[in-house]
């Protein structure tokens, strides 16, 4: 906190999400920077870790839609933001059993944090792999860009609407230089201007601007239509323009405060999916319906997968196998919390696990 503090001292306040990128991703104290936040040592768990069918599914989808582009030679898929590496390992294994795909492809993993590239290179051997630092220097393709939980750590920027004013949250120093709090500053016009261009609903006096994502949304695209390929993007999210306040910040399991233990917990949104097509369609690419991630996955054949595999397992391994998979494929759990987005270049009409 001592360094959150000098700065507070000097710059007064934050933006909000000026302030979650250094608490997730600041060279001493940011969050990602410093540990390794998954499994259950760790302050939560993502799909690929609960079961290796999640990830096969995603093999197969890619592999599908390497078929509909007509088998090209080679094909990059970008994993970003790819944790401790587990969903990427799940790929090569799976991509071994495509005998003709498998010489096609090469994969490269967009990680910020030092020491989750540092996790992910020690579990990952493969010549198959490499890592990059600049999304934009991919200059060929196709490109199928994976994203997995990657656009609920991104910062964001909330603004507050009081008769009629726009106000933007910021952070700053409590009168006792200890603590932080939360403070709303009259918003810069520029900000306004972009806002009302999204055509954001905020009925409840709230918006949540991922500005980041956007920035992110916009470079993809322009690969994508340069390059041919797909984006499948995975997250926590809701499905309409309603914005409202989900920030949230977890540790060990259980939410936590944002402003307090700086650094040590993560900071999360869920993802506005209605607001992410909109970017997508305005840079011209396809979409298909936002589906939840149960849908996803069932239609992609991962029940059949599972029962094909209880054949060969004792039952003790049968039933870890499906209490796994009621985790990712419930309605009330991960199943329908988390939704699916995917964009294509124009004139493409692969819609696997969509329809």
């Amino acid at each position: 906190m001592n360094k959150l503090i000098n700065l507070f001292k000097k710059k007064k306040s934050l933006p909000l999400d000026e302030f979650i990128d250094m608490a997730l991703y600041d060279k001493k104290i940011g969050y990602y920077m410093k540990k390794n936040p998954f499994g259950k040592k760790g302050d939560y768990i993502t799909s690929p870790l609960i079961s290796n069918l999640f990830s096969e599914m995603i093999a197969v989808w890619s592999v599908a839609l390497w078929e509909s582009l007509k088998k090209p030679k080679k094909i990059c898929i970008v994993e970003l933001g790819p944790g401790d590496g587990t969903l990427c390992q799940d790929l090569i294994n799976t991509f071994k059993n495509f005998k003709d795909f498998y010489p096609s492809f090469e994969i490269k993993l967009f990680e910020k944090s030092t020491k989750l590239r540092l996790i992910q290179k020690t579990k990952i051997k493969s010549n198959k792999v490499k890592w990059i630092k600049n999304i934009n220097k991919l200059n060929h393709g196709p490109i199928i860009f994976l994203c997995n939980e990657f656009f609920d750590s991104l910062p964001i920027k909330q603004f507050y609407v009081k008769k009629k004013i726009f106000f933007e949250r910021h952070v700053i120093l409590k009168k006792n230089k200890k603590d932080l709090k939360f403070i709303d500053k009259k918003a810069k016009k520029n900000l306004i201007h972009s806002i009302k261009k999204l055509n954001l609903d905020y009925k409840a006096n709230v918006i949540e601007y991922p500005i980041a994502a956007i920035k992110y949304l916009d470079l993809i695209a322009k690969k994508i239509k340069k390059h041919d390929g797909a984006l499948l993007s995975i997250d926590y999210g809701y499905n309409n323009f309603n914005s409202y306040n989900s920030l949230q910040s977890v540790k060990k399991h259980k939410k936590s405060n944002i402003l307090k233990d700086v650094g040590n917990s993560d900071i999360t949104h869920h993802i506005n999916y209605k607001l992410f097509l909109k970017v997508l369609k305005k840079n011209n690419l396809n979409t298909e319906d936002i589906v939840t991630q149960s849908k996803f996955l069932k239609t992609l054949g991962i029940l059949e997968r599972a029962n094909i595999l209880s054949k060969k397992i004792s039952f003790k391994s049968k039933a870890n196998m499906y209490f796994r998979l009621r985790r990712i494929l419930s309605p009330t759990q991960m199943g329908g919390l988390f939704k699916v987005l995917m964009a294509q270049k124009k004139g493409n009409k692969f819609s696997l696990g969509f329809k």
